[in-house]
């Protein structure tokens, strides 16, 4: 029952995401992985079903399926989290291994009826080797795929607190859950290996990532207004030598000492004249339209000479400004929530976790340490 009941939510979500108003690539890519899911699901309910031995050519649909959702799973979540669009060619090429499974099983398709049935009750007898082959490569897929996806969300981890002052909306947590529930998947499939836990699991599975799918938005979707270059092309290139990236990250650029201490001292007066840390969502490309200069300069200077990202940098001005409030004897009369949100924090949570983060105290025992 559980599997009829994931095939048809995996379908339906399918439909209301593709049909969802104002769509992108993300959705479609999402949406056309409920219906693979789908599709899943429903050849193994008929595999387990004596419908396949009406049917034999239904076992032929389950030998690729388990290798899709890892691709679908990490083109997701790249074009959840970046603001360029997949090319066809990046996303074919993660398809390559079903294709090649496809052609490992192909043979199948030229036995006739009864020697089907005899190859699905013998549990693959005549295909020995070619399971044992996908068996290998399914492990090495997921595996492979769990880890990049890994590096995947920690580059765009570090990629927000780089270029926004605040997380909210924008963070990657569901992705993070998402990543944490495939994962355990994968651990189902290489270690559990037992088919009736497996589909359960993913019939479960389904319903989250399609609820959480709907609701979710694209975290650069119009963030572009200066190009900011990747690292490589090649995204999984630089996923696997990001250390070396951040070795580099600053070594072409044109500032030297001198350009860059001229800049943090605008960057200084700006911050200290117009207060720009008290809008809420002050981003990296907005602050450095207000300096005329390029994004990757002033996160240059803000990393090399303030010594952190902008995210911190940003929260520092305004917990500073935070404390310098709180200690005005006409400001006794407001909440300290309040007089947050004037610094700039747009919620309570990321007040309360930068205050303590970068103070060592709660917000009510600063207070009381300076009998306010």
């Amino acid at each position: 029952m559980q599997y009829i009941i994931g095939k048809f939510i995996s379908f339906f979500l399918a439909v209301i995401i593709l049909t969802k108003k104002g769509r992108n690539q993300a959705d479609l890519i999402l949406g056309t992985w409920m219906i693979f899911i789908g599709i899943h699901l429903s050849s193994y309910y008929l595999f387990v079903s004596d419908i396949v031995f009406t049917y034999p050519i239904i076992a032929f649909l389950n030998f690729p399926m388990p290798f899709i959702h890892g691709p679908f799973l990490f083109l997701y979540t790249l074009s959840l989290s970046s603001d360029k669009s997949l090319k066809v060619n990046e996303i074919a090429l993660h398809f390559v291994l079903p294709l090649i499974v496809i052609l490992i099983f192909s043979p199948y398709l030229f036995y006739s009826f009864k020697e089907k049935i005899n190859i699905i009750q013998s549990n693959g007898k005549d295909f020995y080797f070619q399971i044992i082959i996908v068996t290998v490569l399914l492990n090495i897929s997921g595996i492979f795929y769990v880890f990049i996806n890994y590096k995947l969300l920690e580059k765009h981890r570090k990629h927000i607190l780089d270029e926004f002052s605040y997380q909210e909306k924008i963070n990657l947590n569901w992705l993070r859950v998402l990543f944490y529930g495939m994962a355990i998947m994968w651990v189902f499939i290489i270690i559990v290996q037992n088919d009736v836990v497996i589909f359960s699991a993913s019939s479960v599975f389904v319903i989250f990532i399609g609820f959480y799918g709907i609701k979710q938005v694209g975290i650069f979707t119009n963030y572009n207004q200066y190009a900011l270059p990747d690292e490589s092309e090649n995204v999984i290139e630089s996923l696997l030598i990001s250390p070396l990236i951040e070795k580099k990250k600053y070594a072409k650029s044109g500032l030297n000492e001198d350009v860059s201490k001229k800049l943090h001292l605008q960057l200084t007066t700006l911050m200290e004249t117009e207060r720009l840390f008290t809008e809420p969502d002050l981003n990296l490309t907005d602050l450095a339209t207000r300096l005329d200069i390029h994004p990757n300069y002033l996160s240059q200077v803000i990393n090399e000479i303030e010594g952190v990202n902008f995210y911190d940098y940003i929260n520092t001005l305004r917990i500073e400004e935070f404390k310098r409030l709180v200690a005005l004897p006409e400001n006794q009369k407001f909440t300290f929530l309040a007089m947050a949100y004037d610094c700039g924090f747009n919620s309570k949570s990321a007040f309360n976790r930068f205050f303590k983060k970068s103070t060592g105290l709660s917000p009510s025992e600063y207070l009381k340490s300076q009998n306010l």
